[in-house]
């Protein structure tokens, strides 16, 4: 990296540590210098921990996004300081106020009284030759003002009589006071601590609401700095859809108090009520619509953000389900009039199989007796394990049927219900068409409904994660915004579990650090040209795969049964030849890894000394000793496995103070949903998610999560469980 880049790293660390004082500037400096070398996040979080610290994924792209900002900043403040200084309009004051700015809204805020606008009232009086008068006013002269203002009656500029001079007066006042910065910045934050987020039912608007979904804004009012994310996002769908009207009220005596204060001061005589009411007409007519526009903008910002936020966390929880390895499974897509399509998957997810059944109404009587002897072979045949039941039409009803063959059978076979969310979208689309071209749309369903209980994380990033259904007002949210957030998610969870290389999907490897979709897709092409990768080494042979995209890689990509045990490890081939003289040292080849021995062997390590020994950080040798202990490892295995039926309940079944299992399968702001065996998923408001106090439903459950409940009330008729997970008197 060049000097002069480096120094321009360093100058940035500063000011990024300014806002993330919880790094060091040297750590700081440490994630900049590796991004700008072209290094990946999940590969700096691995690979680089001695330069970083041990900075995660988070923390980087924290960083990351503070040292954008900031570039921003930097250049709008240059293009800025540039526009003024053109207008020979720089002083030093301004100029050391702009430097100071630390938000774009400050920047903009300084420039604004030298922007170039439209015509106004302001600039016409301007151009008549009134700002003269205007200076004077606000030296506040003594005796009659309308003496000095005579001079300026002239019929040849618009300016008949001394109304019109004075008009012209007033509008250049309340433009100036309306572009001052610091009164921007006072009224802005007094606005938002003492000012209310109001909305009302729009006048004839009751039609558009006839479910009444918005009928806890119809006279809604909270503080501005305590309204809740989900409802400014729920108040701005009512004022889009034109049912609600929505505004910000703050009481103006203080403002214009302030006004007065900062303009007249100690200051008496005939100016201060021109003064004064140019001030209010000000506030009236630019500041306050101005202000509130900004808040409103800031909120929804804030509310956006907030929103993508849960959307990712609950994603990341998602993808990262624990997978059900090493069973024969079978895809289970209900259907009423078009029957249930069935699919069968090998424990490696090799699709076997499908067969289409009519177990429900319309179908004929013969089609349906003929479907419960259809499936009950199929588990025979097949051996079927597990049975994946996708959560949409006509599940309630599968499920029985799936319940009551199974208590007929002679060995045991589960079901789990699975969240179909986007199943859909993936049978239609191209990858799908590529991979089953023989299959019809609803059959693919059926294979993507049994691979996610397989491998969820495999089969979800198929599909676009704003079809999987598990965040808030996610279709309301900056569409770019969320979709960035949503790749990083995949991304991080993608690079933290691995893949193998050999049986990864072109999507799958689209999301290995350091990896396209053309280099992904060349992978596959490669593989099934020339056979399983036998060592990562292969990899370099791939094209347009380079050395840093290999680089970048490498560690993620597994190959198991290969020809080098380090290759199905997380260690990186750029440490192969420590990790083979950490097992030299020890006396025991790579046929050792992963035994009971060398994992007892490697424990009893004292690690600061052995990094001394081998040269390098502690960090490092703590994850080759993991990669040697637990070779193949996998994060997910450590989550809460799915929750495995074989009966079934309806809500009918279902009473107040009624102990359940369930799984998590949403988790907002308000609370989670709970998938507990019935069709309608039930609801733990936050007040019930535990004994003590909540302020955030991620902090206690996230999707996965295998969680007792008890009822607290069944409503039938609207289709509405309430569930409670705390244990002091729910009975």
């Amino acid at each position: 990296m060049a000097r002069e880049n480096e120094e321009q790293l360093s100058a940035l660390a500063q000011p990024v540590h300014q806002q993330l004082k919880q790094y060091r500037v040297q750590q700081i400096q440490a994630v900049l210098a590796l991004m700008d070398e072209g290094n990946t996040v999940p590969f700096i979080a691995r690979y680089r921990k001695e330069r970083t610290g041990s900075l995660d994924e988070v923390a980087i792209r924290e960083i990351e996004d503070e040292a954008t900002r900031l570039s921003k900043l930097n250049k709008r403040r240059q293009d800025v300081l540039k526009a003024i200084t053109e207008q020979q309009a720089l002083t030093p004051q301004l100029k050391r106020h702009l430097e100071q700015a630390v938000t774009l809204q400050q920047v903009e805020d300084l420039y604004l009284p030298f922007k170039k606008k439209r015509q106004t009232k302001a600039t016409v009086a301007i151009q008549r030759g009134l700002k003269p008068l205007a200076q004077w006013l606000l030296t506040f002269p003594q005796g009659d003002l309308d003496d000095r203002a005579h001079q300026y009656v002239d019929a040849t500029r618009d300016l008949p009589d001394l109304e019109a001079v004075w008009a012209g007066v007033h509008e250049i006042l309340a433009e100036t006071f309306s572009e001052q910065a610091a009164f921007r910045e006072w009224i802005r934050q007094y606005t938002w601590q003492h000012g209310e987020l109001t909305s009302k039912l729009k006048r004839g608007a009751a039609d558009r609401d006839e479910q009444q979904v918005y009928a806890t804004y119809y006279d809604f009012s909270q503080r501005l700095n305590q309204v809740p994310p989900y409802r400014v996002l729920a108040i701005n769908r009512g004022e889009r859809e034109k049912v609600l009207s929505v505004g910000i009220d703050v009481e103006s005596t203080s403002i214009l108090q302030y006004g007065h204060f900062r303009l007249v001061g100690q200051h008496h005589g005939p100016a201060v009520a021109k003064v004064e009411a140019a001030f209010a007409d000000a506030y009236k007519r630019f500041l306050g619509p101005a202000i509130e526009r900004e808040l409103r903008r800031n909120l929804t910002e804030q509310a956006d953000q907030h929103a993508i936020q849960v959307f990712g966390h609950n994603l990341y929880h998602l993808l990262m389900q624990a997978p059900l390895k090493g069973k024969v499974v079978m895809g289970f897509d209900p259907a009423y009039r078009t029957g249930c399509k069935l699919a069968i998957m090998d424990a490696n997810g090799r699709f076997l199989a499908k067969q289409v059944i009519y177990p429900h109404k319309p179908a004929n009587a013969k089609q349906r007796a003929a479907a419960a002897p259809i499936f009950k072979d199929l588990l025979t045949q097949y051996h079927v394990e597990m049975i994946a039941i996708g959560n949409g039409t006509a599940s309630r009803e599968s499920e029985e049927f799936v319940s009551d063959i199974l208590k007929t059978l002679d060995h045991p076979v589960y079901y789990v219900l699975v969240n179909e969310a986007g199943a859909s979208v993936y049978s239609a689309s191209a990858n799908a068409r590529a991979e089953f071209a023989d299959l019809h749309v609803e059959e693919r369903s059926a294979v993507s409904i049994g691979r996610r209980l397989q491998d969820p994380l495999a089969e979800l990033v198929k599909i676009d994660p704003k079809a999987v259904g598990v965040g808030q007002y996610q279709h309301d949210v900056p569409e770019k915004a969320l979709d960035e957030q949503l790749d990083r998610v995949i991304e991080t969870a993608v690079n933290q579990v691995g893949v193998n290389v050999n049986t990864a999907s072109p999507e799958l490897l689209t999301h290995i650090s350091g990896l396209t979709a053309t280099t992904a897709k060349n992978i596959v092409t490669y593989r099934n040209a020339n056979g399983a990768f036998a060592s990562r080494k292969d990899l370099q042979q791939v094209p347009r795969l380079g050395p840093k995209a290999y680089q970048q890689s490498v560690g993620f990509l597994r190959i198991i049964a290969g020809q080098d045990a380090l290759d199905n490890t997380d260690i990186h081939p750029e440490s192969y030849p420590v990790a083979r003289k950490l097992l030299a040292e020890l006396a025991v080849d790579q046929t050792a890894i992963g035994t009971p021995k060398l994992q007892q062997e490697l424990a009893a390590l004292n690690q600061q000394k052995w990094a001394a020994t081998l040269g390098i950080g502690q960090a490092t040798l703590a994850d080759i000793i993991a990669g040697l202990s637990k070779p193949g490892r996998d994060l997910r295995d450590t989550m809460p496995a799915p929750l495995l039926r074989q009966d079934v309940l309806t809500m009918a079944d279902l009473k107040p103070g009624m102990e359940l299992q369930g799984t998590v399968r949403n988790v907002v702001d308000f609370g989670a949903f709970v998938d507990i065996g019935v069709k309608q998923d039930g609801l733990v408001h936050i007040s019930q998610l535990a004994d003590h106090y909540v302020s955030d439903p991620s902090t206690e459950v996230t999707i996965g999560d295998v969680v007792t409940v008890w009822v607290l009330s069944v409503d039938e008729n609207r289709q509405r469980i309430q569930l409670t997970m705390r244990t002091d008197g729910h009975d």
